[in-house]
Formats: C-alpha cells, sequence, structure tokens
C-alpha cells in the first residue's frame, strides 16, 4: 500500500514537524522545499497525497497543482498562509482535493490526510457514482434506487458537485454554472437551492449526507453517512 505523502513546504522547521506527526500515524512522509522539484518526483514516484504549500520558491502550488492535474488525479492538499488566497483558489478551479490555513494544528493537518484519503480510496473502491445514478437527458436523479423529484435547478446543481466530488465551490461559481446567461440573482438564491436539494435527499435517504458547506466559502459535494 502507497503511504507517501509529499509535504511541498519552504519552512524546514514546519516541514520537519508535519513530518513527524505523518510518521507517528503511520504514513512514509517527503518533504522538498523547491516548486521545481515536484513534478519531477511525482511523476517519478506518484504519493498517496501531496500536502502543497501555495507560496514557493521556483514555483508557485497554483501552477504546479494545474500540471499535475493533467496527469493525475492524486489527491492535493493545498496550503495557505494568506485567506484573501482562498477566493482565488477557488475561483480558478484547480481540481485541489481540499485546503489548510496557516496556521494550522498539525493534528489538523493529519486529520484533513486521512478524510481526503479515505474518501478517494472510497470512491475508488466502491464508485460513489453507483449509489447516486444521474440521467441528464431525462433529469432524472435516484439515490440509492430512490428516485429524487429535483427540479431542473437542484438537478444542474447536484450534477456538478457530484462530478466534482469533494472540491469546495463558492456560491458565486456555482451560479455561473447554473445561469450561464449571467442572470442577476441573489448569492443567497444558491442557499435556498442547496436547502431543498438536501431536504430531498434526506426524505429517500435520512442517514446520507451528501451535500456538504464550508463555512464561509461555499459547499462541496461527499457521499458520506451521518
Amino acid at each position: 500500500m502507497n503511504n507517501i505523502i509529499l509535504i511541498v513546504e519552504d519552512e524546514p522547521k514546519l516541514s520537519k514537524l508535519l513530518s513527524n506527526y505523518l510518521k507517528q500515524a503511520g504514513y512514509e512522509p517527503e518533504c522538498l522545499e523547491n516548486g521545481l522539484e515536484v513534478l519531477p518526483l511525482v511523476r517519478k514516484n506518484m504519493p498517496a497525497l501531496i500536502l502543497l504549500d501555495l507560496m514557493l520558491p521556483g514555483r508557485d502550488g497554483i501552477d504546479i497543482c494545474k500540471d499535475i492535474r493533467t496527469f493525475s488525479a492524486v489527491p492535493i492538499i493545498m496550503i495557505t498562509a494568506r485567506i484573501e488566497e482562498i477566493d482565488r483558489l477557488l475561483g480558478l478551479e484547480l481540481g485541489a482535493d481540499d485546503y489548510i490555513c496557516k496556521p494550522y494544528s498539525p493534528r489538523e493537518v493529519v486529520a484533513r490526510v486521512k478524510a481526503v484519503l479515505r474518501r478517494s480510496t472510497e470512491q475508488e473502491s466502491s464508485g460513489a457514482s453507483s449509489k447516486l445514478e444521474l440521467d441528464e437527458e431525462r433529469l432524472l436523479a435516484k439515490l440509492y434506487g430512490h428516485e429524487l423529484d429535483l427540479t431542473v435547478v437542484e438537478f444542474k446543481l447536484l450534477e456538478f458537485l457530484s462530478a466534482n466530488s469533494g472540491r469546495i465551490y463558492g456560491r458565486n461559481q456555482l451560479m455561473d454554472h447554473i445561469y450561464p446567461d449571467q442572470r442577476i440573482v441573489s448569492d443567497r438564491t444558491i442557499d435556498s437551492h442547496i436547502k431543498n436539494l438536501r431536504k430531498k435527499i434526506s426524505s429517500v435517504s435520512p442517514d446520507t449526507e451528501v451535500i456538504h458547506a464550508v463555512y464561509g466559502v461555499g459547499y462541496k459535494y461527499s457521499l458520506d453517512s451521518k
């Protein structure tokens, strides 16, 4: 089993601290400080997950993440010290699986690593898509075989989020996808649609949590039990 966690961090003390915590959790951490070294290593020895700092010497994390996504779906957790970068990370739709803001607790990082890896493994082994069935032509959605009575907007929301499972999207991004004609609507309209979508999902599968709110940021899809 691949337990390699690649830590891309240019602060040696922080990198060492994370490495020690990950070792205690049973992982095999590898550390890099320069952004130029990341792609060659990933291509040569694919890790189980990458902890990727946003600001790096050589190349920044955004460019690195974009390039990795051209050839691999390896889970990536972005790390940033600047809270104002969050909107930028989300707006670029990099394909990162999660993000963490500095300063952070090393224990929190380990917990996030475990959660992302667990989600990735579950999707590969059991296939979340087999639990959720979507028929775009008929706008038909089924969860565990139970039909969901969705509006067109609710179907589009569920289809988009499930196709990008685990990735966080802000309200503006979701509005741009649902309303490509750029009509003027309140960003709270998304909250209303999400609320209705959750209610309908709960009515057929009360123990399933599908749409998760990320406080202050937006929403993501993850097929979990409550």
